[in-house]
């Protein structure tokens, strides 16, 4: 976006009076939980603060300890339907709670005071909207015929927070649900909601490759595992090229590759670590499947021992009801106007454990 386009953005964007007038608020309690940053699923303070705010904003019940470390609060609207014979809605909000485990270097007042942790994937801010939004929508329950829960969730970096909050039944009486992500690759002003895949699956996996080792000078005798496991590197880089179709999308990255001793002995031992990502289940089986039998491959050629222990990690997050979709974009073009609204973003292989909340209510 140039910057004549941005002035123009800057200029359609239409902040409804009720929320400009909280932007201190939201402002306060970004910094506030910036600055107290927590782990997954060791949330305490932070729920505790949370659950503190929704009760006194009249929430009509608030439960903490759900997915563990979760809170959600639920308010009941008070006005009248639209249709007689109308069912009351259940619509969910969500915000991630945790942190990373990352040193913040900033001078900023508002920098993290826990040594180590730090609120670096925008979960602060996350978290401050939707607390914001039960401020505001407390106010104007007169207006509204249903009712609106506020699920914030821990341990979205990894450790299933969300499937955590789904075992403990947060979905039950849920008709939809909503999520978020500040997304640093989009411009002040800018929101991408698209139809269909939108944030990757999330795979990992390790693999060990053990050989026989020997002195560099007497290569003959040995099974060299770091020969094997560069040539096993390599190969395995060929299966988004050379496998997946290339009108699908896939990344394969290896991470780490650990071995040996010193400079003159032929390593018995390299250890391999990575990713995998991809939008659409087919795909995850086939770099899978492939893997295994490169990895089987490669032992042989070798005459190496090849052992994959490849992890599901998170589903990908897929927006399948056209119909939402389609009423989510009509009302943001009246905050941040026709531009404003990215509808054919082309995703991200990035991921989110959303996931398990659509797969409970697509």
């Amino acid at each position: 976006m140039s910057d004549d386009e941005r002035k123009d953005q800057d200029a359609v964007i239409s902040v409804l009076p009720c929320v400009a007038k909280e932007q201190a608020e939201l402002v306060r309690l970004r910094r506030h939980l910036h600055k107290h940053p927590e782990l997954s699923f060791k949330e305490h303070e932070t729920a505790k603060f949370i659950a503190a705010y929704l009760r006194k904003l009249g929430i009509d019940s608030v439960a903490e300890g759900v997915g563990r470390t979760g809170v959600v609060g639920v308010l009941k609207g008070t006005g009248k339907a639209a249709a007689e014979a109308a069912t009351p809605a259940v619509v969910a909000l969500r915000a991630d709670m945790d942190a990373l485990p990352v040193q913040e270097l900033d001078g900023l007042e508002f920098k993290s005071v826990n040594d180590g942790v730090m609120h670096a994937c925008g979960h602060d801010g996350h978290m401050a909207m939707l607390m914001v939004a039960a401020k505001l929508l407390a106010g104007m329950r007169d207006k509204f015929h249903g009712t609106v829960k506020f699920i914030f969730q821990p341990a979205e970096e990894g450790l299933h927070g969300a499937r955590e909050m789904v075992k403990d039944g947060v979905m039950e009486d849920v008709d939809e649900v909503y999520g978020c992500h500040l997304w640093n690759y989009m411009q002040p002003g800018q929101l991408a909601i698209k139809h269909g895949p939108l944030m990757a699956s999330s795979d990992a996996f390790d693999i060990v490759v053990r050989g026989k080792g020997g002195h560099g000078a007497v290569p003959n005798g040995t099974n060299d595992a770091i020969v094997a496991a560069s040539t096993l590197a390599l190969a395995l880089h060929t299966i988004v090229s050379r496998n997946v179709s290339p009108l699908e999308s896939a990344v394969m990255t290896i991470g780490t590759m650990k071995g040996g001793f010193n400079y003159n002995v032929i390593c018995d031992e390299m250890k391999l670590t990575g990713t995998v990502r991809a939008f659409k289940p087919d795909t995850q089986h086939i770099v899978q499947t492939r893997m295994q039998e490169i990895c089987d491959g490669i032992a042989k050629t070798y005459n190496v021992d090849i052992e994959l222990d490849y992890q599901r990690g998170y589903p990908s997050v897929i927006n399948d009801s056209r119909k939402h979709v389609e009423a989510v974009q009509q009302a943001a073009k009246k905050i941040v106007g026709e531009r404003g609204v990215v509808s054919e973003y082309e995703g991200t292989m990035c991921a989110e454990d959303f996931s398990y909340f659509l797969i409970e209510k697509p």
